[in-house]
């Protein structure tokens, strides 16, 4: 039996994680013995609805568990949260965002390499079909070289859990997993509820629009020299597939298996995102800090 802890549990990816968990004979060896967070209620539904044990204190279970998922609402505790189990070496599930801090998340991702945590997470829009695609597409150069791009997604900047890093990475997790995970710069522009970033790379650039509300609505396009692909991203459908799909990658590492992405690939949209927010403050194009692990 693989014995998780669910760490800031006020997310909704709790409940559907425990969903699963309950009612796919497949992770009848997965056992959650702990929620926690901030958000008493939130551990409280969650003990009523699964009869999963409450913890007193985040670090409760260092050394007790073979797994842990970080859900807080707020990515400036991702690490905080995670931090106690690195030196345990258990695989970890990180929500979007990873942290809200560049310097931060190097910290959090040399140590995960070290103590050998592997890691899986971020937003789950990266396993639609139709972002795999397009990123298959760049890659084989279908229709030529590509010349640019449009992604589109839903902001949230109103909340007391990280402002504009709370929901946006949605939007830069698909850019990235299409486009590449390393642009040079960002330059962005707000106008109303919209905000606007061009995003600059090697060959190309990508129109990133963030708009605040529809919080189900997400497309990409890629541009190529000769033909044009857009899709909406169903990122909420009947089957639950993206979030079915992040869930596995995790029970994947859980039982052994390899992680998906380098550690550098794993953090690398917090620098984009870092990035953007720079940008919309000081009005000027931001080079996207580069970095090695």
């Amino acid at each position: 039996m693989k014995k998780i802890v669910i760490l800031g549990c006020e997310n909704s990816h709790a409940n559907m994680f425990l969903d699963f968990i309950k009612n796919n004979p497949k992770y009848l060896d997965v056992a959650v013995v702990g929620v926690f967070s901030e958000d008493d209620s939130a551990m409280e539904k969650l003990n009523e609805s699964y009869g999963v044990p409450v913890m007193k204190a985040y670090d409760e279970l260092v050394g007790q568990v073979d797994g842990v998922i970080v859900t807080a609402r707020h990515g400036g505790k991702h690490y905080e949260y995670a931090k106690p189990y690195i030196a345990s070496g258990v695989p970890m599930f990180i929500d979007k965002p990873i942290t809200v801090d560049g310097c931060e998340a190097l910290k959090f991702a040399n140590e995960c390499k070290s103590a050998g945590v592997k890691l899986t997470g971020g937003s789950c829009t990266i396993h639609a079909e139709v972002i795999k695609q397009l990123k298959k597409d760049r890659l084989d150069c279908v229709d030529g070289k590509t010349i640019g791009g449009f992604v589109r997604a839903p902001l949230n900047t109103h909340n007391v859990w990280g402002g504009f890093y709370f929901y946006s990475d949605h939007l830069v997790s698909m850019m990235a997993e299409v486009f590449g995970r390393y642009p040079k710069s960002v330059k962005a522009f707000v106008n109303g509820n919209e905000i606007t970033a061009i995003v600059r790379y090697q060959d190309y650039d990508v129109t990133a629009l963030f708009h605040e509300g529809n919080a189900w609505t997400y497309y990409a396009m890629r541009v190529a020299e000769n033909g044009v692909k857009m899709h909406e991203v169903p990122v909420v459908s009947d089957d639950m597939y993206c979030f079915k799909t992040e869930f596995d990658e995790f029970y994947r590492i859980l039982k052994g298996g390899d992680m998906a992405m380098s550690y550098k690939d794993f953090i690398a949209t917090v620098f984009i995102l870092n990035a953007i927010d720079k940008s919309i403050r000081t009005g000027e194009e931001v080079k996207v800090e580069e970095f090695d692990i």
